[in-house]
């Protein structure tokens, strides 16, 4: 426990509903940096039960239409599922702008389902400081988890991190295969999705630019990264996205799974080094000798260690 916080245990989550996960997401925020808070989020990340999908693409593609579609249908399944819908800022209060949970559409009476708005504040990466702390905790409650992201661009590939599969959005007639191409966002996906498919032509021609883009990169394991024409609103096409994402975490198996998210751990631990103490600050925490603890615990000990040097530094 920490002053009037009391943090609890995972256990205590997996049996308390909604109302105890949204205390615990709020924690996250309030009770950053203390030692209850980095167990519990260590414990649940050595615990994981959910695939976790990324989805991004850029502002009105279509990701709060395909996120409702992937909800009901895995919902159809008795699959649970936890949302974590990436907003941008307000400037004024650093909340969430555009209150993506409100594009949701569940059944507030569903116990099965839990969407949460995190707002990206001022990071440039697509996603939240604390999205991956919710992340790891609802990664361990939900069969599934969808994160869905703010945007994605050049510097935005935050999602990568915080996913077992990355879903490209794109739209028909929008120039994004060209514009991803640049970028080198197309090293990111494990799955595109093209949307709005009853375009038609277009969309098949989308398809054809997205492919021929892929061939442009070489990925370091063997997957070859399907793309999926769907239309959310009608349905089309989201047995093949299903099938693409069982395909990929098939790929993945448990060697690769398990591999993945520690590559991941540790560059969220550096990230969130490097954004409090700059590269400096890096170098010193790559020198550290660290107690073997997860990840959460791990960015708690290195910055208190910092901050200890820095304050006798500056006595």
């Amino acid at each position: 426990m920490t002053g009037a916080m009391r943090i609890p245990a995972l256990d205590t989550l997996r049996t308390g509903g909604k109302r105890a996960l949204a205390a615990a997401l709020a924690l996250i925020e309030t009770a950053r940096g203390t030692e209850d808070l980095a167990d519990l989020l260590d414990t649940a990340a050595a615990d994981p039960k959910a695939h976790v999908a990324g989805l991004t693409g850029p502002p009105g593609v279509g990701k709060s239409t395909l996120t409702n579609a992937l909800i009901r249908d895995w919902r159809s399944k008795a699959e649970t599922v936890g949302v974590i819908a990436v907003d941008p800022s307000s400037r004024a209060t650093g909340g969430a702008l555009l209150g993506d949970r409100a594009r949701m559409q569940t059944d507030p009476d569903d116990k099965g389902v839990y969407v949460r708005s995190m707002a990206a504040r001022d990071r440039l990466g697509g996603l939240s400081d604390d999205t991956v702390a919710a992340v790891a905790l609802m990664r361990a409650l939900f069969d599934r988890v969808l994160v869905e992201s703010v945007g994605i661009g050049q510097s935005e590939a935050d999602i990568s991190f915080a996913a077992d599969s990355v879903i490209l959005c794109v739209q028909p007639g929008s120039g994004d295969s060209l514009q991803f191409m640049k970028a080198g966002v197309m090293e990111l996906p494990d799955i595109v999705v093209v949307t709005k498919a009853d375009m038609g032509a277009a969309a098949r021609r989308a398809k054809s630019e997205v492919e021929g883009a892929l061939t442009l990169f070489t990925r370091e394991d063997d997957w070859q990264v399907p793309v999926v024409l769907v239309s959310a609103p009608t349905g089309a096409g989201l047995d093949d996205l299903h099938r693409a994402l069982a395909d990929h975490r098939a790929h993945l198996g448990e060697t690769r799974l398990v591999a993945r998210r520690q590559a991941q751990e540790a560059t969220w631990v550096e990230e969130s080094i490097r954004a409090r103490f700059g590269a400096e600050g890096l170098a010193a925490a790559r020198r550290l000798t660290l107690a073997a603890r997860g990840p959460f615990g791990r960015e708690r000990e290195i910055a208190m260690r910092l901050r200890a040097a820095l304050h006798s530094a500056g006595a």
